[in-house]
């Protein structure tokens, strides 16, 4: 077993980073994440948004790995559950695959809350717990997943910072056209003066 964990502040409010993170898929940074359905969601009696999605994966496990293993299908599916709670400004988010359960299991958790001194920020906190079973060189295989995950979560950040820019022009072309729709009308009256 092999444990991964991670800490990284976003220069955004709580509630910017958490949008993102809802729409962070499919992202340019990110491409092995080609599917994401929604299974189920719900908001529960305290008021916190619960989700449960299925993400469809393409592993890029290096050959070497795959001939250990003996598998060359790489197509993952990873069960996530999620937990927005807006009173304690809180958004936890466990997954894990579905998938070739019998040779490796991924634990992940994230969990993002602002940040104590400056609530213009964000941190998000990562935690990874890699088993691979039944292979020899499971300890090595464990250190190159881990890697891997810690690579990804690069990217991840990357992706986060992406759709951040990416709502960011939308709003202000839904503020530009708001503003052209309502000059629009003002612009005719003072015309036809």
């Amino acid at each position: 077993m092999k444990i991964w964990t991670s800490e990284h502040v976003f220069n955004h409010p709580w509630e910017t980073v958490i949008k993102a993170a809802m729409q962070k898929y499919p992202n340019p940074m990110n491409p092995s994440v080609f599917g994401v359905d929604v299974l189920d969601r719900e908001i529960d009696q305290q008021g916190r948004l619960r989700s449960k999605r299925l993400l469809s994966t393409e592993w890029g496990l290096p050959s070497i790995v795959k001939s250990i293993i003996g598998n060359t299908r790489t197509c993952t599916y990873i069960q996530e559950q999620s937990v927005v709670d807006p009173k304690e400004k809180s958004f936890e988010l466990q997954s894990t695959n579905i998938t070739f359960t019998n040779l490796v299991s991924v634990d992940e958790r994230l969990t993002y809350k602002p940040h104590p001194e400056d609530s213009d920020k964000t941190i998000l906190t990562q935690e990874a717990i890699i088993s691979v079973k039944g292979v020899s060189l499971s300890s090595y295989l464990e250190g190159v997943m881990a890697s891997t995950i810690s690579t990804n979560a690069g990217k991840g950040r990357e992706a986060m910072e992406w759709v951040i820019r990416r709502l960011n022009v939308e709003i202000e072309e839904l503020a530009a056209t708001a503003r052209g729709t309502i000059r629009t009308p003002m612009a005719a009256a003072v015309t036809e003066k």
